[in-house]
């Protein structure tokens, strides 16, 4: 499907790739093409998650909507402005927290907002309103070594979220984690994104967490990578991921999606 995925009816686009293919160039052989006449419109408040085989290109797509890595054909459009370089639209969460590890909770939490050059007054209010929603009130002052995972990835998040960016981007920012406290965050960052209306793409490997998480979920062929199906979650609002789960709807969609995957393998 090159069509273009539209974003849902009568949402403002703030995240769009027009005709977009990534090709890397290779001193031994003709390179290699990593995504190819991709056309994705996503909405204001959605969150989309990008599924696919391994090598298919979803981390190559955020790194082009961040504005790390160019387009070699089309264009990529936050808010309706061609990007170029990483700018404060777009926040970027990755598997690993990143956190500094001489800084404190608060102060990683802060760190994209000095950057920014805001006050210390509103760096801190900010902050300790992001960490007291992701139930770290009380952990503000300790030091990422004396967090548990799931714990650091709250910070992560509360990092990513406190430029206030339009969108947001995920890279399997729960891939290491147990599945306890998989979930556990899951439900946390659906609260999260409901409660804040935030632009999400989210690159996952985890069908089920694509569902319960997105209100669209977007299927790439092995590479180079295009959208071969997209699938539309008729499921009751985001803000509960847990509930989600128990949903009748989601066995049929998880299997649909295996089925998408099974083709896709077959035909490689």
């Amino acid at each position: 499907m090159n069509e273009l995925s539209p974003a849902k009816a009568g949402l403002r686009t703030r995240l769009e790739f027009r005709g977009v293919t990534k090709r890397f160039a290779s001193k031994k052989g003709p390179g290699i093409t990593a995504v190819t006449d991709l056309n994705i419109s996503i909405g204001d408040g959605e969150v989309v998650s990008i599924i696919g085989p391994s090598g298919c290109g979803k981390s190559t797509l955020l790194n082009m909507a961040s504005g790390l890595d160019p387009a070699s054909e089309g264009d990529v459009f936050v808010d309706g402005v061609r990007v170029e370089k990483p700018n404060a639209h777009v926040a970027f969460m990755l598997q690993k927290d990143l956190l500094l590890p001489w800084r404190t909770i608060r102060q990683n939490v802060e760190f994209g907002l000095e950057i920014l050059g805001r006050s210390s007054r509103e760096r801190r209010e900010i902050a300790m309103d992001l960490l007291a929603k992701c139930r770290l009130q009380g952990f503000e002052d300790h030091y990422p070594h004396q967090l548990s995972g799931g714990m650091r990835q709250r910070a992560a998040l509360d990092r990513t979220l406190a430029v206030d960016p339009s969108v947001l981007l995920m890279d399997e920012p729960f891939s290491a984690l147990d599945a306890q406290t998989k979930m556990v965050l899951q439900q946390d960052l659906g609260r999260t994104l409901a409660a804040t209306g935030k632009t999400a793409l989210f690159v996952t490997h985890d069908l089920v967490e694509a569902i319960t998480l997105s209100h669209r979920v977007l299927v790439m062929s092995q590479r180079p990578g295009r959208i071969i199906e997209e699938i539309i979650v008729d499921i009751d609002d985001i803000s509960n991921p847990m509930a989600r789960r128990t949903h009748p709807k989601v066995g049929p969609l998880v299997g649909r999606l295996m089925e998408l995957l099974h083709i896709d393998e077959a035909d490689a």
